[in-house]
């Protein structure tokens, strides 16, 4: 198998199919350009309830897959993602990695290398990108000053392996880094656990190189759905709902006879899209047209250092809190 060749069908397999990788699996056999060779999981009752589902045969291992696909999508706890990547990379098969690309720095630049020198596409995925109101909020931004993201929810039973940072500010993160062209100069955090033994809350404050400043904020224990980010550039604010799907944006109009502009006012409402779905297809057009992907490795390789930051700014928080206690 030529793992660059682009046949009239991409020959694709999903390796676990968990939450997340059940749909993944969905998705792909409802594609009209994706044959679906099958799934992969460790839980092989998991594994042959997803491949009947999606009706598509399922595998004992992953050896026995390589030899059948030209790409595959990756869906398992981050802490394996080398070890499940690593032999599709290493043939020259393209990967769809399920964010963050790992769970150390050492285990990310290896996938990165391993793509690179196979051959191979590598997409990390960071679906937000992919989210309707984000890539047209990214259109309407220019020179950003200040950023302001909020990430806030329930407590969900699937996600007690990872803190809050891994798992959802890592998406505010590397939003901003897209936004942002300029290197991070300084990062402060606070956070604390409360459900878990991990961070259930944080707060960031990422300072950049031009002067930016970005304000991160990311909970999995709050009563209400919040998933907002602000910008505010010269001579315009604008904010958008992930949840809405709205963009509320406001700039200055000069009036005839007024000393000083008026504020304009306008919400715009977009049209919605499944980012999943999005994802999966910029994937595969990318196969198929040899095009680089959008969030490559690279750019997951570098969400994933500032987010490690941020976790440590936290730790390095919490031992000087412990160290100096309120009180004494």
């Amino acid at each position: 198998m030529v793992a660059s060749r682009t046949p009239e069908k991409i020959s694709v397999a999903v390796v676990g199919v968990g939450y997340l990788g059940r749909f993944h699996a969905l998705i792909y056999s409802r594609m009209p350009d994706v044959d679906l060779v099958g799934v992969f999981d460790t839980d092989q009752a998991r594994a042959r309830a997803v491949a009947s589902e999606a009706g598509c045969p399922c595998f004992s291992s992953i050896d026995d897959l390589l030899e059948r696909v030209d790409a595959a999508s990756i869906v398992v706890p981050t802490s394996a993602h080398l070890s499940a990547a690593a032999p599709f990379l290493m043939r020259g098969i393209h990967v769809l990695l399920e964010k963050p690309i790992a769970a150390t720095l050492a285990d990310g630049a290896e996938i990165v290398r391993l793509a690179k020198a196979h051959g191979a596409t590598l997409q990390i995925g960071h679906v937000e990108r992919f989210n309707a109101g984000v890539m047209a909020l990214a259109q309407r931004i220019r020179s950003p000053l200040y950023l302001e993201a909020q990430r806030m929810g329930g407590f969900v039973e699937r996600a007690t392996d990872v803190d809050v940072v891994s798992d959802l500010m890592i998406h505010d993160i590397d939003i901003i880094l897209s936004l942002v062209d300029a290197e991070i100069s300084n990062i402060s955090a606070v956070g604390a656990a409360i459900l878990t033994e991990y961070i259930d809350i944080a707060n960031a404050r990422l300072e950049f190189a031009n002067g930016t400043v970005a304000n991160v904020v990311a909970s999995r224990v709050s009563d209400k759905t919040t998933r907002r980010i602000r910008v505010f550039q010269t001579k315009g604010y604008l904010s958008l709902d992930f949840v809405a799907q709205t963009i509320d944006v406001a700039t200055p109009r000069q009036v005839a006879g007024e000393t000083r502009p008026q504020i304009l006012r306008e919400r715009i409402a977009v049209e919605p899209v499944k980012p999943l779905d999005q994802e999966l297809a910029a994937f595969v057009q990318s196969l198929r047209e040899g095009c680089p992907p959008l969030v490559d490795g690279r750019t997951g390789l570098k969400a994933l250092e500032v987010a490690l930051e941020v976790r440590a700014c936290i730790e390095r928080s919490a031992d000087l809190q412990r160290a100096y206690p309120l009180g004494d």
